[in-house]
């Protein structure tokens, strides 16, 4: 069950780069800036996977979906909420596919699927963030108008209040310029979002340098994943007694990726 990204983490799905993520041939069709180094990349992936599990989290690490190098950032594929998860349909062409494979995955976890996106709408997991009461979406290069229809009505019968932003071309997904930190509480980049679109909750503003640098992952009870360049984020979230682990993962950086677009959060509860 997932209502409220900002409650403690209890499972997530992540996918250990093996040899996919190393081979992409069309750096561009991938959206990938450079092949990634494989020693690094496994070497921060398995701290990534460390620390997921001494916060308590259960992690499912499932194999590579072959020919898709993207699959090692398993957010996108799927959104899961209270009732069961939502099946999405990527919006970059290249990563087709693998909302199949992991709703073959989540079935086979026993998760219902209770809605899906169809085409021509277009909708990834990192543009949509739950909070509580408030779906945050992002209207962005990966998802479209008719996505955001879809999601929105499918999330509504949740009663869901949906909020949506349009992204700046900057950010890939709505999850690089805010997260959700706590169950009331929201890291974001300043001058992406207007005035009211947090009402409601507690807000930290910060510079973003980069289209990742308000990407966090929240563990729970003031705890939370920050990728070691986002200086203005790890600062921040420091004069907030927030216990930061700054996590280098610079070769995921090089697939356009930050922390939450490396897990799916399939399960949260305080």
């Amino acid at each position: 069950m997932l209502r409220n990204e900002g409650e403690r983490l209890r499972k997530v799905i992540v996918c250990t780069p093996e040899k996919e993520y190393f081979k992409a041939k069309n750096l561009k069709a991938h959206n990938i800036s450079e092949l990634a180094d494989k020693e690094r990349a496994k070497n921060q992936h398995n701290e990534l996977k460390r620390i997921l599990r001494n916060s308590g989290s259960i992690v499912i690490d499932v194999p590579e979906l072959e020919n898709h190098p993207n699959s090692v950032f398993t957010r996108d594929t799927a959104v899961c909420t209270p009732h069961g998860y939502i099946k999405l349909r990527m919006g970059l062409e290249t990563r087709r596919g693998e909302e199949n494979w992991m709703a073959k995955i989540l079935d086979s976890l026993g998760e219902p699927m209770v809605g899906s996106v169809e085409n021509p709408g277009t909708a990834e997991g990192g543009d949509i963030i739950l909070a509580g009461k408030v779906a945050f979406l992002g209207h962005s290069l990966r998802t479209n108008s008719e996505g955001i229809k879809q999601i929105s009505k499918i999330l509504k019968s949740m009663n869901y209040e949906i909020r949506i932003a349009h992204l700046p071309n900057k950010y890939l997904h709505i999850g690089g310029a805010m997260s959700v930190i706590g169950p009331e509480n929201v890291i974001c980049c300043k001058n992406v979002f207007q005035e009211d679109f947090f009402k409601g909750f507690n807000v930290i503003e910060i510079e973003c340098e980069s289209p990742i640098t308000s990407n966090v992952i929240c563990l729970g009870n003031q705890e939370v994943i920050v990728e070691f360049s986002n200086k203005k984020a790890i600062e921040e979230l420091d004069k907030r007694n927030y216990k930061v682990h700054a996590l280098n993962l610079s070769e995921f950086v090089k697939g356009r990726g930050g922390p939450t677009c490396l897990i799916l959060p399939v399960e949260r509860k305080d």
